[in-house]
């Protein structure tokens, strides 16, 4: 889920990966970083904390050059520390290198242990380094060579970007779980990113999205890029990120975030027949669907919960005592709204089922009188192992109790989920999407 970007052939070519980086703040709080190469040299500043936090005027001024990559760190594989903070920048045989990645490697273990055996020695506890010892073990004269050579040791979802001092390469995995765009900044350069998102803050055009099992090389000083298919696609979107990650103004394979949304809030409320005065939105990300069950339902749309935005996202925290704390600080239902009404709440998803309880709690102690419990999305039963850190299945409450039983866990009067081919039919049934969390097939094995 981390963010990654790569700025190519752009002056201001840190700047521009710092307001990148910025917009795509959503997709992990814990670290950030940014590599920047003036053809001869590169240079990497990093550290924990928001975009915000790491960089300061003075920081970004002196990073110089043209090519720049930057991540923001969501922890799935590692730990949460400064040292796991990306880019990765080493030196090795061809010179200087730095990575940065987004999705996580299935085969992670195998592939460090054999590197250990082989005298690999390592300084992180991520998976990105994998791909840094391979990269460097290899013996070809030439970085797309040892790239392409290591992408075919590692298994699993991930889109990875290059910078070499005087070279970007951009891979996205052939399942294309993780999104990734290239689009052209106004001086002619182009940029690379997690999301469109981070286009329209940079002012830059979208071009299109790179495709799945695609490397695209960028060199200092050309205006025209390489495009090699590595791999012989076999698109599979995560649908995750429709339904929750991504922000809503991004489009990814040509689908708006927003509007897919909107139409899992359609299809809930033609599932689910439930007389209410209101259809109020667990913010933000609850949004866009209740403002399609509102309109698919004709029950009026209220914004009667009031969120917090100084607190960051529930469920990225680490610890259950900071996420329930978090609950109480992000979230505040207005009484004067909802007192005596019957609601109809959407959310996007129930994991542990904790925050939906908090949040029922605190609608009744608001003094709602009815509360049905609606999700744009099926149930959750099965932990992602492709980049999203959700948890096991002892923790997973669907994969544990009943709809039923669930309902009772959290205090609502009634709870309803979509099923998997209507979340389906609500994105589109022109493609496959990674749906393991819901059905369980780990096709990446």
């Amino acid at each position: 889920m981390c963010a990654i970007v790569g700025v190519i052939n752009s002056p201001s070519a840190a700047k521009t990966a710092y307001y990148a980086l910025f917009a795509m703040q959503h997709r992990g709080q814990e670290a950030s970083g940014i590599s920047v190469c003036d053809n001869a040299e590169i240079t990497t500043f990093k550290g924990n904390g928001l975009v915000t936090d790491v960089f300061s005027a003075k920081i970004i001024n002196e990073l110089k050059g043209d090519m720049a990559i930057g991540h923001n760190r969501y922890a799935t594989a590692g730990k949460s520390s400064s040292g796991d903070a990306q880019p990765i920048a080493a030196n090795y045989s061809l010179g200087q290198i730095s990575v940065v990645h987004n999705g996580n490697l299935v085969n992670k273990d195998e592939v460090r242990n054999d590197l250990i055996r082989d005298g690999a020695i390592f300084q992180t506890n991520m998976d990105t380094e994998n791909i840094v010892h391979l990269i460097a073990k290899n013996h070809s004269p030439h970085l797309k060579e040892r790239i392409i050579s290591a992408l075919e040791k590692i298994k699993g979802a991930y889109c990875l970007l290059f910078q070499s001092r005087h070279k970007v390469f951009a891979v996205r995995d052939r399942y294309g779980v993780r999104p990734l765009s290239l689009g052209r900044l106004k001086d002619g350069g182009y940029i690379i990113a997690s999301e469109t998102c981070a286009f329209d803050l940079v002012e830059a055009e979208f071009i299109r999205d790179v495709k799945p099992g695609e490397m695209i090389i960028f060199e200092h000083g050309k205006s025209e890029f390489e495009s090699i298919e590595l791999f012989k696609p076999e698109s599979r979107i995560c649908a995750f990120e429709y339904i929750y990650f991504a922000r809503p103004d991004s489009v990814i394979e040509g689908k708006s975030v927003y509007e897919a949304r909107k139409k899992m809030g359609e299809t809930l409320a033609k599932k689910s027949k439930v007389k209410a005065d209101f259809v109020i939105p667990v913010p933000d990300s609850g949004v866009p669907a209740a403002l399609g069950y509102a309109n698919a339902s004709s029950i009026p749309f209220e914004l009667a919960i009031v969120r917090n935005h100084y607190v960051g996202r529930t469920f990225i925290e680490p610890t259950q005592e900071i996420r329930n704390l978090k609950v109480k600080l992000k979230l505040n239902p207005m009484s004067s709204v909802l007192k005596d009404k019957s609601v109809v709440v959407i959310d996007d998803s129930i994991v542990r089922g904790t925050t939906s309880k908090k949040i029922v709690e605190l609608l009744r102690h608001a003094g709602v009188r009815e509360i049905h419990f609606r999700v744009a999305c099926p149930e959750l039963k099965f932990p992602e192992r492709y980049g999203i850190d959700t948890p096991s299945f002892e923790e997973l409450i669907s994969a544990n109790k009943s709809v039923e039983q669930v309902r009772e866990y959290i205090g609502a009067d009634s709870l309803e989920f979509l099923d998997i081919d209507e979340l389906k039919s609500s994105l589109g049934n022109e493609r496959k999407y990674s749906l393991v969390s819901f059905d369980g097939d780990y096709f990446i094995k």
